[in-house]
């Protein structure tokens, strides 16, 4: 773990880029109320690995260097298996990079055009969130285990509908004994 002045809850995004530095942290699950709203099971234990670094990256033609922060975070969530309905591990990994511009009105402008997302600077920004906010979008819509430990059971039993099913008569069973009475 990097010890830096930098606060990932009070990020100055512009003083951390033009210095190209590196946070590199762990964070408990169980700090991250929004994703644990989204997740089964229990988040004690589990921490989120993640780094953030910043760049600066130089423009043709003398223009403003643009701003950008490069995210890596991994964890591991407990999710219910949509197979099996037991505790799965759902691995969740993110490398994604953000380009920040001045305003609101340039990022809503840029991000339609751009393929990169596009923040708005701030001197105060919250990395932590941001890390929260991925992981709660690479949450899978079907969490399952790669290979489930116990068998999916596919089947429903109900033994008094079975029974009910046996009591009832084949209505074709009926057909037939009218048909042989008629030949004889």
């Amino acid at each position: 773990m990097t010890h830096t002045p930098f606060n990932p809850r009070h990020l100055p995004v512009e003083i951390f880029a033009s210095e190209g530095a590196v946070l590199e942290l762990q964070t408990e699950l169980s700090a991250l109320e929004r994703l644990c709203e989204s997740i089964q099971g229990s988040a004690q234990g589990l921490v989120v690995h993640w780094s953030v670094q910043g760049e600066l990256r130089t423009q043709r033609y003398g223009a403003q260097p643009q701003v950008w922060l490069h995210l890596h975070a991994q964890a591991q969530v407990p999710m219910t298996c949509q197979r099996c309905m037991a505790e799965a591990l759902i691995p969740l990994e993110i490398e994604q990079s953000f380009r920040f511009v001045a305003n609101e009105k340039q990022a809503e402008a840029e991000d339609e055009e751009s393929e990169e997302d596009v923040l708005v600077l701030s001197r105060d920004f919250d990395v932590q969130a941001l890390v929260e906010d991925e992981l709660i979008m690479a949450l899978p819509p079907i969490p399952k285990h790669d290979e489930c430990p116990q068998k999916p059971r596919f089947e429903a039993v109900d033994q008094g509908f079975s029974e009910e099913v046996d009591a009832k008569p084949n209505p074709f069973a009926v057909l037939q004994q009218l048909k042989s009475k008629d030949r004889t």
